[in-house]
C-alpha cells in the first residue's frame, strides 16, 4: 500500500471502497460502532466490563437515568406520542412545541426561537441559509463539522481564521468585509475538542464595528455555565448582544433536539429558508415535552453541582469541563485508551479530521457525578501511556 495514499480518496468502486478502509486501518483511522449492553449517569457496560464513562455529553447524568425518566413519565402519563409522522410546516406540530420555544425565548430574552431535531440540524441551517450569493461567513478554524458543513453548503463564501485569533480575524474583516452584502461571524463557545472559550467580548466588539451578525453555538456549553444554565454567554451577561444563539438538549439536557434563539426576522427567515428545519420531520413531543420538563424542574437545581464540575475542569487546566490531553499520533493514541479501558475507564481515541493531523487525544468529559479523584488517576494513566 503506498504511504501517500489518501484515504479519503479514490475510484467509486468496491475495490476501492475495501482498499480504502484497509488504509484507515493501517493508519488508525478506522471507526465502528461499539456494542455497549448498559448505560447509566456515571458508568457505561462494555464486553461485559463496568468502566467509568469519560466520553459521555451527559454533563448532568439526566440521560440513562432511571428515576428521572419514571418522574417525568409519571408526571406526564400518556398526553405525548412517539411520534409526529410530519415536519413542522405540515402537521407535525402541538402545542408543547410552542410552549418549549415560548420558553427558551423568554429564558434568553430573546424575540423568538426555532427548534432543530439536533445540533447537526441547526448548524447546518443556519450556516447554510444566513448567507447567500454576494454574502460572507467568518468562521473559527476549529469550528464544529456541523458548522462547517452548513457553510459548504450555503450559496454564500466563507473564511476561516485561526482558532481564537481575534487580531487575525480583525485583519480578515479589514480585509474582506468591504467586498460582501451580509456578514456573519461564527464561533462555538466551548471548543468540543480543546475545552477552551473564545473572547466573546471581543466577538461582539468586532461584529458591531464591522456590522457582521454574531452566530454563538453553545452546544456544549448549554445547561452547564451560567446561574440558569443558559451558557457562557448568560455567565458572561452578554446574551442580549448575540444575534442568535444556538443550543442542544442531547448534551446536558439528556433529551434530543436543538434551538436557536434570536431576533424575530431572523428566526422567521430560517423557518422559511433552513431546509434541515423545512424538510425534517419533526422530534417525537414526548422528547419536546421531556426536554421542556428538564429544563423547567431539574436544570434550576443543578447548580452548585455544575460549579463544583467547572472547578475540577479548571484544576486539570482546562475553561470548561472538557479536558483534552493530547497524545500526538493515532496508534499511540488507541494504545493509550486501551490503557485506560484495562484499568475501568471508557475513553475514545480523537483521531483526524475530527481534530488536526498530530494532535490526536483523549477528550476527557467531565459529568456532575465524576469526582476530582477519579479524573486524577484517569489522567495519570494517560499522561504515563504517552
Amino acid at each position: 500500500m503506498p504511504n501517500d495514499y489518501n484515504c479519503r480518496s479514490g475510484l467509486l468502486s468496491r475495490q476501492n471502497y475495501n482498499y480504502i478502509l484497509e488504509c484507515l486501518k493501517e493508519k488508525a483511522h478506522f471507526r465502528e460502532i461499539k456494542d455497549f449492553s448498559e448505560k447509566d449517569e456515571k458508568y457505561i457496560y462494555f464486553n461485559g466490563k463496568k468502566m467509568l464513562n469519560l466520553s459521555s455529553n451527559n454533563y448532568l447524568g439526566l440521560a440513562d437515568n432511571k428515576l428521572i425518566t419514571e418522574e417525568f413519565l409519571n408526571d406526564a402519563g400518556y398526553d405525548y406520542s412517539f411520534g409526529s409522522a410530519s415536519a413542522r410546516l405540515l402537521t407535525g406540530t402541538l402545542p408543547v412545541y410552542k410552549e418549549l420555544e415560548n420558553l427558551l425565548s423568554d429564558m434568553f430574552d430573546k424575540e423568538k426561537t426555532l427548534l432543530f431535531n439536533s445540533g447537526y440540524h441547526a448548524n447546518v441551517g443556519v450556516n447554510s441559509s444566513l448567507v447567500g450569493r454576494g454574502d460572507v461567513i467568518f468562521s473559527d478554524k476549529l469550528n464544529h463539522a456541523s458548522i462547517i458543513d452548513g457553510m459548504k453548503l450555503s450559496e454564500g463564501k466563507f473564511f476561516r481564521y485561526p482558532h481564537n485569533n481575534m487580531e487575525a480575524l480583525e485583519k480578515l474583516l479589514i480585509r474582506e468585509r468591504k467586498n460582501f452584502n451580509n456578514a456573519v461571524i461564527v464561533s462555538e463557545s466551548v471548543f468540543s475538542m480543546d475545552g477552551d472559550i473564545p473572547d466573546i467580548e471581543k466577538l461582539i466588539e468586532l461584529k458591531e464595528k464591522y456590522n457582521c451578525l454574531l452566530v454563538l453555538d453553545e452546544a456544549h456549553a448549554f445547561g452547564v455555565f451560567g446561574k440558569r444554565g443558559l451558557g457562557v454567554s448568560e455567565n458572561l451577561g452578554l446574551t442580549d448582544k448575540i444575534d442568535l444563539i444556538i443550543g442542544t438538549f442531547g448534551k446536558s439536557i439528556g433529551s434530543m433536539g436543538a434551538f436557536t434563539v434570536g431576533r424575530k426576522d431572523i428566526i422567521e427567515y430560517l423557518t422559511n429558508k433552513a431546509r434541515s428545519f423545512i424538510f425534517s420531520t419533526a422530534l417525537p413531543p414526548v422528547n419536546i415535552a421531556f426536554s421542556k420538563w428538564i429544563i423547567e424542574n431539574k436544570l434550576p437545581e443543578t447548580y452548585a453541582e455544575r460549579q463544583n464540575m467547572l472547578k475540577i475542569g479548571r484544576k486539570f487546566g482546562s475553561q470548561s469541563h472538557i479536558i483534552p490531553v493530547i497524545i500526538g499520533g493515532n496508534k499511540e493514541t488507541v494504545e493509550t485508551c486501551n490503557i485506560l479501558y484495562q484499568n475501568g475507564y471508557f475513553t475514545l481515541p480523537i483521531r483526524p479530521p475530527t481534530v488536526p493531523e498530530g494532535t490526536s487525544r483523549l477528550r476527557l468529559s467531565l459529568t456532575t457525578k465524576i469526582t476530582e479523584k477519579e479524573i486524577e488517576n484517569a489522567v495519570l494513566l494517560a499522561k504515563q501511556g504517552k
